[in-house]
């Protein structure tokens, strides 16, 4: 069968950032509680000119370069950010980056479940035309609100990844586990802004989830816990993680492994969204860049095992495997001059920035200017968001 994959692998961050001693500081809190309790580090902030689209723009612009931009057909957007109720937000990074006009174009929306739902389409179009490419971005600000509980696990980040036949990152396996549950655990109606969560009820489900799929999984390929590498889950907060991968080695009866051995299957998947935050859609699969930029050891042919989880709720597990020469096709410096680069904030910074409401009476309004990728919102006109093209120092 022909291998089907994920070609390049690209991430942007804002590039402002906020560590998690100041928010314990403004709220009176042990910062242990989010460095240990959280296991988080920093989170990622925007500014009033960067929204979705532009983090978007940027990710998509370098998983897509010196690449022959006719040969992408499709563009698939995943998000629970929408910033229009019609309108995709993937047409105007279509439009931003320069994409033919023969392109199929969507936006996907399922809590943080949708990017994989976005990789899984993508997979039998490529099967049926293996010389096009698809272009799949997550991108997603996560909102919880000043002074709540889920303030700590806020972030943002998007994701962009090139799908092609004959990858040069990561194949993809046929077999999957897949569990669709009604349940109220995160939620947001059309009328806020930020989420709502049921904190300790949706970590009873993801861990509930990741049982079910991996049955699934493991029923369908026939495969076993020591067939499996290094995994990758979506990552709300990293401390969960590391408690779902306990559980999971608990359940396959492996609890004779070394400590260090079962850390070393998740270590390096973390260390971006430690930096990073809640990122949604995104997170599962920076902790995928994660992992490749940041192993040491060579990965080709080492199988990994994904979890993806999206509140509401839909879990999937599934697999892929390293290809041969992976490196060479990695964005790792640029991964790291983003986190490098960024502008730590003050307490007040962060507030100023989070509580920034953009106007909604159709008028003409400029967005105030801030340092940016290569992308910016410009202004609002006509209840119309006008995006640029923005270079600065």
């Amino acid at each position: 069968m022909l291998d089907v994959g994920i070609d390049t692998l690209s991430f942007y961050v804002p590039a402002y950032v906020l560590d998690l001693a100041l928010l314990a500081e403004a709220r009176g809190i042990d910062v242990n509680k989010f460095y240990s309790g959280l296991g988080q580090l920093k989170m990622a902030v925007t500014p009033p000119d960067e929204d979705i689209v532009t983090m978007a723009a940027n990710a998509a612009q370098r998983a897509v370069r010196d690449m022959d931009l006719t040969q992408i057909e499709m563009l698939l957007f995943a998000t629970e950010s929408g910033i229009d109720q019609s309108k995709a937000a993937g047409i105007y990074v279509h439009d931003l980056i320069g994409l033919p006009k023969r392109c199929r174009v969507i936006e996907l929306k399922q809590a943080c479940y949708s990017g994989t739902m976005a990789l899984q389409l993508a997979l039998p179009y490529l099967h049926a035309y293996p010389h096009k490419k698809v272009l799949l971005v997550a991108s997603d600000i996560a909102r919880y609100g000043l002074g709540t509980t889920g303030e700590s696990s806020q972030g943002c980040a998007a994701l962009a990844m090139v799908l092609s036949a004959n990858p040069r990152l990561l194949a993809l396996e046929p077999e999957y586990g897949i569990v669709t549950e009604n349940v109220m655990d995160f939620w947001r109606p059309n009328y806020r802004n930020e989420a709502l969560v049921e904190g300790k009820y949706s970590s009873k489900l993801y861990m509930a989830m990741l049982e079910k799929t991996w049955q699934q999984y493991q029923e369908l390929s026939g495969r076993g816990f020591d067939d499996h590498s290094y995994y990758c889950y979506h990552t709300p907060v990293p401390r969960l993680v590391e408690k779902a991968h306990h559980h999971f080695v608990k359940i396959n009866n492996y609890q004779h492994l070394q400590a260090d051995v079962i850390t070393q299957h998740i270590r390096d998947s973390l260390e971006y969204g430690r930096q990073i935050g809640n990122s949604y859609t995104a997170s599962l699969y920076i902790g995928l860049a994660s992992l490749l930029d940041s192993a040491v050891a060579d990965l080709s042919g080492k199988r990994i095992g994904f979890y993806s989880y999206g509140s509401g709720c839909v879990a999937e597990y599934f697999s892929g495997v390293v290809r041969s020469g992976y490196r060479q096709a990695l964005d790792t410096q640029h991964h790291q001059r983003l986190l490098q680069r960024r502008q730590p904030l003050s307490y007040d910074e962060y507030a100023t920035f989070y509580s920034f409401q953009y106007p909604e009476d159709g008028g003409t309004h400029a967005i105030p200017h801030h340092q940016t990728g290569l992308f910016r919102l410009a202004r609002l006109e006509g209840h119309k968001r006008i995006y640029e093209k923005y270079a600065n120092s």
